[in-house]
């Protein structure tokens, strides 16, 4: 794993951290994204401003939500996290795969995210994480 690559990893963590669980996504975004920032999860804007509006409305929305990140990939520019995300105390959540590309200075400036509900049966004893 290169230097950039280990930044990265530690980076899209922290992102997570601060703008989710900590609910400060102003201060996430400002300290980990450039612009210009891609967005492909059709429900917020492109750019930091869109982030920042989308994270706002979401951490209000569900302010006793938590994300725990399960696992951390890094290839190159790209960072993959896979999360469990728990909306409302108690509940079972959902498995999250968030990708994010970074720039030359360890700036996330693109994003995709792929949601999944965790059943509450499953065909299979395995857990989604």
């Amino acid at each position: 794993m290169t230097a950039g690559s280990a930044r990265n990893k530690v980076a899209a963590r922290g992102f997570f951290e601060q703008a989710f669980n900590q609910h400060q996504p102003e201060d996430a975004v400002d300290r980990y994204m450039a612009e210009p920032y891609v967005q492909h999860n059709p429900h917020a804007e492109d750019g930091m401003a869109g982030s920042k509006t989308a994270i706002r409305s979401f951490v209000a929305q569900f302010p006793e939500m938590h994300i725990e990140v399960k696992r951390v990939l890094a290839e190159g520019d790209l960072v993959a996290l896979h999360n469990h995300l728990v909306l409302v105390p108690g509940t079972d959540g959902m498995a999250t795969v968030d990708i994010f590309r970074f720039n030359s200075e360890g700036k996330i400036i693109e994003h995709w995210d792929v949601i999944q509900e965790v059943p509450a049966a499953a065909a299979n004893s395995n857990t989604m994480f």
